[in-house]
């Protein structure tokens, strides 16, 4: 005949059961809360700290000062940082939850070793098919962290050329000079040329006549140079003052005189054309001719 004992123990089981679980529970949620909330934080501190020291070692201190002076790439600077924080805080909000999800399923009795060995499988199964997905991911993520290129700047990605506008973990999206929107794997870039970072050489070559006095041409594209780096609005996309480099090469009739410009990212393209007006006008005062340009003959018969 069954004890009388045993009711009572089966309901102080059931009942230390119903107040200890419920309270274990509520404190592995509380203590996952807890911790995510210190990730946070951390990852907030680093993500600063380290994106701080980025610019520091990999900037040259010209480029610091020209971004004090001008302000520049600030905003940038702060748009990765918070790319890089979302990510890694998106990262350990998802292995604090599993974490926590897992435990509370051992304390209500769940078996997990089933469910652990299904989701390896499936994990080995999907990264096998998702490898370039994979690839794509890791490569948007250095991409992000070691500022390749950011919204805003001309690359050149080897397939196309066009200004980014929009980067993201598994694509990167730009449009080149046509408009065309080209839309581009990251793991698919192999390398990449940043036509905007630090500063920008232009190449101006103005042609004249090859009869001209090179030593008078010159003196009168240096006076444009420095005309054109003494005005306010000039000096603001100029680093310096144009170079004259001299002569850089006589065909027929023509003779070509090479000016270099460094300015500014993004500006490499509008100095070359006022340089080129004023030298126009320059040379008109002057009297330096243009290049010659024979007629056409005809066939020769």
């Amino acid at each position: 005949m069954p004890s009388l004992a045993n009711p009572f123990t089966s309901w102080d089981s059931a009942a230390d059961w119903l107040v200890g679980t419920p309270l274990r529970i509520v404190v592995i949620l509380v203590g996952a809360l807890a911790v995510r909330w210190v990730a946070h934080r951390s990852i907030r501190t680093v993500v600063a700290h380290a994106v701080d020291r980025a610019d520091d070692h990999e900037r040259t201190s010209f480029e610091r000062m020209i971004d004090r002076a001008a302000g520049v790439n600030l905003e940038r600077r702060r748009q990765r940082a918070l790319t890089m924080g979302s990510l890694l805080r998106s990262t350990a909000t998802f292995v604090i939850a599993t974490i926590a999800l897992l435990t509370i399923m051992a304390e209500l009795g769940v078996p997990l070793a089933p469910l652990l060995t299904s989701a390896g499988i499936g994990g080995v199964a999907l990264g096998f098919g998702a490898q370039s997905l994979v690839k794509d991911f890791l490569s948007g993520i250095f991409m992000i962290i070691e500022d390749q290129y950011g919204v805003g700047d001309v690359i050149d990605t080897g397939e196309a050329i066009g200004t980014v506008e929009e980067v993201s973990l598994r694509v990167t999206r730009l449009r080149d000079a046509s408009g065309v929107v080209w839309f581009i794997r990251n793991g698919e870039i192999v390398r990449i040329g940043n036509k905007s970072q630090g500063w920008a050489m232009a190449t101006v070559d103005i042609p004249v006549a090859s009869a001209e006095n090179p030593e008078r041409v010159i003196a009168v594209l240096r006076q444009v140079a420095d005309e054109v780096y003494a005005e306010e609005s000039w000096a603001d996309v100029l680093l310096e003052t144009p170079t004259v480099a001299g002569v850089e090469s006589v065909t027929g009739g023509t003779m070509l005189v090479r000016l270099f410009a460094k300015t500014r990212p993004g500006e490499q393209y509008a100095v070359p054309r006022e340089i080129r007006e004023r030298a126009l006008r320059a040379f008109e005062e002057a009297g330096i001719r243009g290049p010659v340009v024979a007629p056409y003959q005809g066939p020769q018969i």
